[in-house]
């Protein structure tokens, strides 16, 4: 029988700490990795290495000051490693040419420093090079989005899945696939030349906010947010604005994650516990992210052509930011904006928040009606805020034996333990009472 091991031993501590230092710094050794080795399977694989070493290094010496710093460099010495043993193999004049940098910064430190701190100040960075790498036009699109978000993200192929409501096995094929395609296609290690920009745009901008949409709501675990993964899809967001200026949907896509990042502060108490919108203290709202995310929107509204999605989506955001509370919310104008998004974007999700807005502009019948009719979609069949609504809209209609079983029902959908508590309290305030 396998005795189980003490939360507080050495390795039990380090194993947390470790996988907590994945969830931060994995894009960042794998893009780093990948610039040496140009190939971002082996790079993925090179990391999980320096995360080993970690979990073998780290219960005897202690966590170091500075965990990224260590895991880069236990990834560029392995990374160098491969690159010696593949050229001594090879000893084709081609394949040294092309690490012949790799292999004097390995020899060379002061050099290796200065290379690092020139292209830190390029705007396309390691983890730019490394979305665009994923985004690359030779995979599908859906392959494009679940690889970056592993590689960049840090999410598991469960977390994907539930992002893109498509089986698990699905996003780990594509996954896998994506890998294979990439490295037999070698495709290079670089931000694409302006003219190739376009066709890849699109799948980046999905891709970044699906990451700051897994850190503004986690998927699953304890948390409700993941700030840290906000802040990166921000940090990327920013560059590609500055390497696209004239694109309105960068700009767009910014404001959109400015405005809504502005809530993190107050969306969870001081235990951890969730805060829907409606319940937020406003005055914890960040303004600083919010003057940017309006400053966005206006760039956005300078370029040419009509507004897209992500521009459509920041206009809603900004329809909260200015109301000065809940009750000064313009809901009319909401149920406008996404009459407009749904010209673009028919999803049932997006059909559903529209519902969710015309209750709150028209009363819950007119939007129970809607979201009626949305139940019969496949892609909502596991979604736990179609029952959240519906639970939202009966209980407003004082059918609350109705709404509790279906705040139940989504409380039993979700894999998030603050989403289950929120959900499970509504539950149990509409539950009959003896």
């Amino acid at each position: 029988m396998t005795q189980a091991r003490d939360p507080h031993d050495p390795f039990t501590a380090t194993r947390r700490a470790v996988e907590a230092v994945w969830r931060i710094e994995s894009a960042k050794v794998i893009a780093h990795a990948a610039r040496i080795v140009r190939d971002v399977g082996v790079a993925e694989e090179i990391a999980q290495d320096a995360f080993v070493a970690a979990l073998e290094s780290w219960p005897a010496s202690g966590i170091p000051e500075n965990p990224g710093a260590w895991l880069m460099t236990v990834a560029k010495h392995r990374a160098l490693d491969r690159l010696r043993r593949a050229a001594s193999h090879a000893r084709a004049h081609e394949a040294m040419g092309a690490d012949l940098e790799a292999l004097e910064a390995h020899f060379a430190p002061d050099f290796v420093e200065a290379l690092d701190a020139a292209r830190e100040n390029e705007i396309g960075d390691d983890l730019l090079r490394l979305v665009f790498v994923a985004c690359h036009p030779v995979l599908p699109k859906e392959g494009r989005a679940a690889l970056t978000l592993r590689l960049l993200g840090g999410l598991t192929t469960a977390e994907i899945a539930r992002a893109f409501l498509v089986p698990e096995a699905t996003v780990a094929q594509r996954i896998v696939r994506a890998r294979r395609t990439l490295a037999a296609a070698k495709v290079p290690f670089e931000v694409p030349r302006l003219a190739d920009l376009e066709s890849r745009l699109d799948s980046v901008f999905e891709v970044i906010y699906l990451i700051f949409n897994e850190g503004y709501t986690a998927t699953a675990g304890p948390d409700w947010t993941r700030p840290a993964l906000c802040e990166e899809a921000l940090r990327l967001g920013r560059i590609l604005a500055e390497l696209v200026p004239r694109e309105g949907e960068v700009h767009g896509l910014v404001a959109l994650m400015e405005l809504q990042a502005s809530r993190l502060p107050a969306r969870v108490d001081r235990a951890g516990r969730a805060v829907l919108l409606a319940d937020q203290d406003r005055s914890r709202w960040d303004a600083l992210l919010i003057r940017r995310g309006l400053a966005a929107i206006a760039r956005g509204a300078a370029c040419a052509g009509a507004p897209g999605p992500y521009a459509l989506q920041a206009a809603l955001a900004a329809c909260h930011a200015r109301a000065p509370n809940a009750a000064a919310t313009d809901w009319v104008e909401i149920v406008s904006i996404y009459d407009a998004l749904l010209e673009l974007d028919a999803s049932p999700v997006v059909r559903l928040n529209r519902a969710v807005a015309v209750g709150m502009a028209h009363g819950p019948q007119a939007a129970l009606d809607l979201v009626d009719a949305l139940c019969a979609e496949p892609a909502l069949r596991h979604y736990p805020w179609l029952p959240a609504a519906r639970g939202d809209l009966l209980e407003k209609l004082a059918r609350r034996a109705e709404a509790c079983a279906e705040f139940a029902r989504a409380a039993a959908l979700t894999q998030n333990v603050r989403d289950r508590e929120v959900l499970l309290a509504r539950a149990q305030s509409c539950a009959p009472r003896a």
